[in-house]
C-alpha cells in the first residue's frame, strides 16, 4: 500500500474509534483495543512500534494508585471523614454540600476523579437519605468538584497524567501551574451550586440531631491497617513532590508506595489485583496505539501546520484557542482519548516553529480536565456518578445536567482564559 492509503486507513480507524466511543454503545475498552489491533493488522504500525507506543509510566501510575486506595478503602477512613464532614458542617444542607464539595476537590487531587467519586458517593447517598434531601445537588457538586480539584495535580486527573508523562512536567510543577487557579475555582464552583439550590437544601432539626449523634469512630474497622496506610501515602505524596529531584518518575514513586503497602499489610493480593480497574488500563493501551498510528503516519503533523499557520504563531491566540477548544470538545468527547491525541499535536508545533509550548501544556490541562465537567459524557467521573445516582433511583438525564454545569464550566474556562494571558502571555 503506498503512503497515502496509510494515511486515509489511520484516519479512518481513528474517526471510528472516536464515533463509537462517544456513541456509548459498546464497551470503549473493546472499541479501543479493536482500533489498536487494526492499525497493526493494516501494518499502519509494526508489532514492535505499537507496544513501543503504550505510556507505561502512565499504566503504572494508575496500577500502583489503584491499589493503595483499594488497601485504605478496607480501613473505613473514607466513612470515618464523611461523618466528621456532616458534623463539622452542623448537618446544615447548604454548607454540608459546599464542605463535601471542596473536600471532594481535595481529594480528587490526591487520588484519580473516579476513584474519588467511587468514595464520596456512597458517602452523599447515607447522608442525603439521612436527612431526607435530594442527592442529585450534592452529586452534580461533588462530579463537578472532583474534575475541578483533579486539574490542579499531576495525579489527579487522567489527562494531567498523560501530559506529565509524555513532557516530563512534574508533580509541583502541576500544583504551581495549575492548582493556583484551580483551587479559587473549586470553591467559587461550590458556593454557585449550593446557591443554586439554596431552596432545596431545607431539613428538619429532628434529623439532624440524629445524624450528628453518629459515632465516626465506629466507622474504623482496622486501626492498624489505617496507621500504616496512611504513612505510607504520606510518603508517596512526598515522593511526588520530590520525584523530579530524584531522578525518578512518578510511577516509580507510587509502585514503591504500593508495593510496600501491600507486603506490611498482610491482605492477600489476589484480593487487591481483583479490585484494580483492568478495564481501564487496557482502554489506556489500546488508546496509545491508536494515536501512534496516526502520529506514524503524519496526520498529527499536518493538523500541527494547520494551527500554526491559523494562528500565525502567535502564543496569544493557540493558547486560548488550545485551551477553548479543548474545552469544549472534552465536553462532548472523553477527554481521556482527546488529550492522548492532542499532545503529539503540540509537540509537532513546538518542532516546526519558534513557538514557547509550554504555556500550551497547561491550557491543554485546564481546558480538557475543566471542559469534561460540561456534559455526563465528558469524563469518566460523571459517567461513573450519573450510572451510580441512577442505581439507586436518582436519574440524571443528559439535558438536566447539560442545563446546570455547562453554564458553569464555562464560566471556569473564562477565568481560565485571563489566567493562561496574564500569566504566560502578558
Amino acid at each position: 500500500m503506498t503512503e497515502k492509503t496509510y494515511f486515509i486507513l489511520s484516519i479512518v480507524v481513528f474517526v471510528g474509534v472516536y464515533a463509537l466511543i462517544i456513541w456509548d454503545k459498546f464497551d470503549r475498552a473493546v472499541v479501543a483495543l479493536s482500533g489498536a489491533t487494526l492499525m497493526v493488522l493494516f501494518r499502519i504500525l509494526d508489532q514492535k512500534e505499537a507496544f513501543a507506543d503504550i505510556d507505561y509510566n502512565t499504566l503504572g501510575l494508575l496500577v500502583a494508585m489503584m491499589i493503595i486506595v483499594a488497601i485504605i478503602r478496607r480501613t473505613g477512613l473514607f466513612e470515618y471523614l464523611g461523618v466528621k464532614i456532616v458534623k463539622i458542617s452542623k448537618a446544615e444542607p447548604f454548607r454540608l454540600l459546599i464542605l463535601l464539595s471542596i473536600t471532594t476537590g481535595i481529594f480528587s487531587a490526591f487520588l484519580d476523579n473516579v476513584t474519588t467519586i467511587l468514595l464520596i458517593l456512597p458517602v452523599i447517598l447515607s447522608v442525603t437519605k439521612d436527612l431526607k434531601l435530594n442527592p442529585v445537588p450534592f452529586i452534580i457538586a461533588s462530579v463537578f468538584a472532583s474534575n475541578a480539584g483533579g486539574t490542579a495535580t499531576l495525579i489527579g486527573d487522567p489527562p494531567n497524567i498523560l501530559i506529565g508523562s509524555k513532557t516530563g512536567l512534574t508533580f509541583m510543577q502541576f500544583l504551581v501551574n495549575d492548582g493556583v487557579i484551580v483551587f479559587p475555582l473549586l470553591i467559587m464552583s461550590a458556593f454557585i451550586f449550593a446557591f443554586m439550590y439554596r431552596k432545596s437544601l431545607v431539613t428538619e432539626d429532628s434529623l439532624k440531631e440524629k445524624v450528628l449523634n453518629t459515632d465516626e469512630k465506629e466507622c474504623i474497622k482496622d486501626h492498624q491497617l489505617m496507621n500504616k496506610s496512611l504513612i505510607v501515602f504520606g510518603l508517596v505524596i512526598v515522593g511526588f513532590f520530590l520525584h523530579g529531584l530524584l531522578g525518578f518518575e512518578s510511577s516509580t514513586v507510587a509502585l514503591t508506595g504500593a508495593v510496600v503497602l501491600l507486603f506490611i499489610s498482610g491482605i492477600n493480593s489476589e484480593l487487591v489485583f481483583m479490585e484494580i480497574e483492568w478495564k481501564t488500563l487496557f482502554f489506556f493501551a489500546g488508546l496509545f496505539v491508536i494515536v501512534g498510528g496516526i502520529e506514524s503516519t503524519g496526520v498529527i503533523t499536518m493538523l500541527a501546520e494547520f494551527v500554526i499557520k491559523a494562528t500565525g504563531g502567535n502564543l496569544l491566540l493557540t493558547a486560548v484557542a488550545i485551551l477553548w477548544v479543548s474545552a469544549l470538545a472534552s465536553a462532548f468527547i472523553d477527554n481521556i482519548p482527546f488529550v492522548a491525541a492532542m499532545i503529539p499535536l503540540i509537540v509537532d508545533m513546538g518542532n516546526m516553529s519558534s513557538l514557547n509550548i509550554t504555556p500550551l501544556w497547561w491550557a491543554l490541562s485546564l481546558g480538557a480536565c475543566l471542559g469534561g465537567n460540561g456534559t455526563i459524557i465528558g469524563a469518566s467521573a460523571n459517567v461513573v456518578a450519573t450510572g451510580i445516582a441512577e442505581r439507586n433511583d436518582h436519574k440524571i438525564t443528559f439535558g438536566y445536567y447539560f442545563k446546570t454545569v455547562f453554564p458553569v464550566m464555562l464560566l471556569t474556562i473564562a477565568i481560565c482564559t485571563v489566567y493562561i494571558i496574564v500569566a504566560y502571555v502578558i
